[in-house]
């Protein structure tokens, strides 16, 4: 996604343990070598959960040492799960930090990843390339090639894992592309629960694998921090009960400091981010983000973004006078499909109406996670 300010530095890295920001899981320290059941209830190579199941840790008492190992060695599809799960592997990953990055390609359907701590904070699968980084046979990685982990395949499920990041402006002032994807999410029905998203510019880019595909995507209980748009893309994602953290930044002096939310619908697709019973907090001083922007890419020029937050916390970081500004002003945000619905909190406050479109009580009834998600039911699974 374009840069707001393409030159800028950062001097904060301490966003890998920054959980206790979640407020939605107990504080509690990582266990670094995943103690002596790295995979906890879920079984071990020795006694393996289902036929279906691999193992990863990062000390080598799984089948495989890196998860990339692992999904490549899971094949396509293999035999239905015990479990229910579908025609895909299952994943157990151990607690530790995975420096390396990852590509779930569509042929690797109906994939379940796990976190085997039950806590986000224990496995974390990290990088640190960023857009304009060089690749070892030339050229730059561009913002899609920049993510940590990626995810084309139907049916992918990850929970209690983070995804993350940790590229910084500050130590690459050369660098002019500062787009640093955690994870890029392309395949339809996928679903993440407890799940943490870290990083600073395009942290989650929530896609779909094709222009004209409609991808569905279910993100609760998650945890995703950044600065600028860093929940973007064409998905028709739906966030419920998340919690997105808008950073501090010491390079700039003037509001604004980034963007929460910059959605890239397809104009034929009829639903785009829906949040719902989320919060919004910040680092930032008061006002200092908008809560959304929109974005027409260059590859898709009839793109309509559409955005629904309804039921959320709106705190002070987020600009309640114009939470929402162009990225572009051949595609003003109000041509664009942005709309709130019963939030509250110091950044939802109506104070220019024109501002902030509302929809009505008849409207809300149609920006439901039944609505958007259709026949597919990922909440049940919970």
């Amino acid at each position: 996604m374009p840069s707001h300010h393409p030159r800028t530095s950062l001097s904060r890295r301490g966003f890998l343990v920054a959980g206790a920001a979640l407020g939605l899981l107990p504080a509690a320290p990582a266990r670094a070598d995943g103690g002596p059941r790295p995979f906890g209830r879920y079984g071990s190579p020795a006694r393996r959960l289902t036929p279906a199941t691999l193992y990863v840790d990062p000390h080598g008492r799984g089948d495989h040492t890196s998860v990339q190992a692992a999904v490549t060695a899971a094949g396509g599809t293999s035999q239905a799960l015990s479990t229910g799960g579908g025609s895909g592997r299952t994943l157990v990953i151990a607690p530790g930090t995975y420096r390396e990055t990852v590509v779930v390609d569509a042929g690797r359907t109906e994939t379940t990843w796990i976190g085997a701590s039950e806590d986000p904070r224990d496995v974390v699968i990290v990088y640190d390339n960023a857009a304009g980084t060089p690749k070892p046979g030339g050229g730059t990685y561009g913002t899609t090639g920049s993510a940590t982990t990626t995810v084309q395949a139907d049916g992918f499920t990850a929970r209690w894992i983070t995804f993350a990041n940790d590229w910084l402006r500050a130590d690459h002032p050369e660098i002019t592309g500062t787009q640093a994807v955690a994870v890029k999410v392309q395949g339809d029905r996928s679903a993440f629960t407890h799940c943490r998203f870290l990083g600073h510019q395009d942290t989650l880019y929530a896609d779909s694998i094709a222009l004209g595909v409609f991808a569905r995507q279910y993100y609760r209980d998650c945890y995703v921090e950044g600065d600028v748009d860093f929940v973007f893309g064409r998905a028709t994602a739906v966030y419920e009960r998340c919690h997105f953290r808008t950073l501090n930044r010491t390079d700039l002096t003037a509001a604004p400091y980034g963007f929460v939310f910059a959605p890239s619908t397809a104009v034929a697709n009829p639903r785009g981010y829906l949040v719902t019973r989320s919060r919004v907090s910040s680092e930032a001083p008061d006002a200092f983000y908008k809560l959304a922007r929109p974005w027409v890419p260059g590859s898709d020029p009839t793109a309509r973004p559409m955005l629904t937050v309804r039921d959320t916390r709106l705190g002070p970081g987020i600009d309640a006078v114009a939470p929402y500004t162009d990225m572009s002003a051949a595609y003003p945000w109000q041509s664009q499909r942005f709309a709130e619905y019963r939030n509250t909190g110091p950044g939802a406050g109506i104070t220019v109406p024109e501002n902030r479109p509302q929809l009505t009580d008849e409207q809300a009834g149609s920006a439901t996670r039944e609505r958007y998600l259709g026949d597919w039911t990922p909440w049940k699974e919970c």
